[in-house]
């Protein structure tokens, strides 16, 4: 596994924000060992980097995390192909994949409210909620971080570099060193990658 060091060697201006990383991947191996959940929203490519994160966090990332011995002895004989087939996962949701609800509820409802009733709905005492906003503005992603300390979740917020309102609705904030949208999220995809090896490689060992 890349550490945090190597990680900013290779984008010095994530060194501005090295400790929120750190404690974010602190909080995140935490909230696991708990038995605790996370969920991601975001907008647009942001929404994009939520699915990319459950992919990297539901099967294997870096590691084949095959079933322990345990696992495997809960199937049956006759299953020991399909357990042999599986891998062990750690629940991530992004909130924006739930179809049905998704449209049902913008079509009647406020749709700043979207990810906030997700939340409210999924979300139980301890989980994190991941909100990724390029402008830390998004009205619906602040209504989520809203909901989530109303039911008491924490909050992990990826921005840019300004100040914004997820600033006093977070636990963490990660500011990253740009202003321009698209910079802003090249810079976020390596942060959530050491995330997700790092919370690998503490579960899952080869």
């Amino acid at each position: 596994m890349e550490t945090l060091s190597e990680l900013i060697k290779r984008y010095p201006l994530l060194n501005s924000c090295e400790s929120e990383i750190q404690r974010s991947a602190e909080m995140l191996i935490k909230t696991y060992k708990n038995g605790n959940r996370l969920y991601i929203c975001g907008n647009g490519g942001s929404a994009a980097d939520a699915d990319h994160i459950v992919g990297e966090l539901m099967k294997g990332f870096l590691k084949k995390r095959p079933l322990t011995d345990d696992q495997l002895a809960s199937f049956g004989a006759g299953d020991k192909n399909l357990a042999k087939g599986l891998m062990q996962g750690l629940p991530a949701v992004s909130l924006h994949s739930q179809t049905a609800f998704l449209t049902a509820f913008l079509n009647d409802e406020d749709p700043s409210l979207l990810y906030a009733q997700a939340l409210y709905a999924l979300g139980k005492k301890d989980d994190i909620l991941l909100a990724i906003s390029t402008s830390g503005n998004s009205q619906n992603v602040v209504n989520a971080a809203k909901v989530a300390h109303a039911i008491g979740c924490k909050v992990i917020s990826l921005v840019g570099a300004k100040e914004c309102k997820l600033d006093t609705l977070s636990d963490i904030i990660i500011h990253t060193d740009s202003t321009e949208t698209y910079r802003i999220q090249e810079l976020h995809l390596p942060i959530y990658h050491y995330l997700c090896t790092a919370i690998e490689d503490y579960f899952f060992k080869e």
